[in-house]
């Protein structure tokens, strides 16, 4: 099978901890233990999330006031690299030293008339309490938005049109190689009225541009990997039920919290839709059952309903 697994970014990060380079890659070796284990007999493409590495790095870039700090799409690019660079090592050190690897810098249009850039509502950075948030806010200049019991900055989210490097992944994949790409969404860019591509201040959904990708890789399965175990009805309470299976049309019904679970629903739909497959919102550690059937929530158009746990 041909797979696309999408790493979130706070799944490689997890919500609370210190974001220091031991605990990120104490996070991705869990990713990369799993990952290894469904490589044999599969072309695999890993996307992953940024938000909490984009917002360290604005956050460490602020704190140098002889320069005015780099936009965000800059960033998205560093962290690319970082990120690639980490889960190449660990996933290397683990499958045979013949397997090749490419972690690509990838960038994706977007429009500059997509009414996202209107309202701001993706999450990056570390998580305040309101105060700090409000501080921050009011210091910066950022939006800010509720995130659980915290608060975080927000920014546009527009959505993903076009992913220019997609026929080298291609080329890498007909080659066996493992792909690294469109980490954090992809590089935002826009063509401006001088007909020249530039990158932008805005942070693109990694689920979305994942789907996208998934979709034009011809991929047979998509896998959102995050820090819980499944999509949930009422999340958090006693009444939480996880989704076993559902049909896209049922499973939107629902009304996910576009800041969290919302996006990774819609871009599994999406993928579901576009190509009859399957796409799959499962945790991080249960990468290899979620290959085999066994976890997750799948989301496809084989039959309709939704099924519980």
């Amino acid at each position: 099978m041909r797979i696309v697994v999408a790493l979130g970014g706070n799944a490689l990060l997890r919500r609370g901890e210190p974001m220091t380079a031991d605990n990120q890659r104490a996070n991705i070796r869990i990713a990369t233990e799993q990952i290894a284990k469904i490589h044999p007999g599969n072309e695999l493409v890993i996307a992953h999330g940024n938000g909490p590495q984009v917002g360290l790095l604005s956050l460490q870039a602020a704190a140098y006031t002889q320069v005015s700090p780099y936009p965000l799409d800059v960033l998205g690019a560093e962290t690319e690299g970082m990120i690639g660079y980490i889960i190449e090592q660990e996933l290397g050190n683990l499958l045979d030293f013949e397997v090749p690897f490419a972690t690509l810098l990838t960038q994706v249009e977007v429009d500059a008339k997509d009414p996202a850039f209107q309202n701001p509502s993706k999450p990056i950075g570390p998580v305040y309490s309101k105060a700090e948030a409000e501080k921050l806010a009011g210091e910066k200049g950022w939006a800010i938005a509720p995130d659980g019991d915290k608060y975080r900055r927000v920014v546009a989210s527009p959505r993903p049109k076009r992913i220019f490097e997609i026929r080298p992944i291609k080329w890498l994949l007909e080659k066996s190689s493992i792909v690294i790409c469109a980490g954090g969404g992809g590089i935002p860019t826009m063509y401006g009225e001088d007909g020249k591509l530039r990158g932008i201040e805005a942070v693109i959904d990694k689920d979305l541009c994942s789907s996208l990708l998934a979709s034009q890789l011809d991929a047979d399965l998509l896998v959102i990997a995050t820090d819980v175990n499944a999509a949930f009805i009422d999340y958090g309470k006693p009444t939480q039920k996880a989704i076993a299976q559902a049909h896209p049309d049922d499973i939107e019904k629902l009304g996910f919290a576009a800041g969290s679970m919302g996006p990774k629903v819609q871009a599994a739909c999406e993928f579901a839709r576009r190509t009859g497959k399957t796409a799959v919102i499962g945790s991080l550690s249960d990468i290899e059952a979620i290959v085999q059937g066994h976890a997750g929530t799948r989301i496809s158009t084989a039959k309709p309903g939704i099924t519980y746990l």
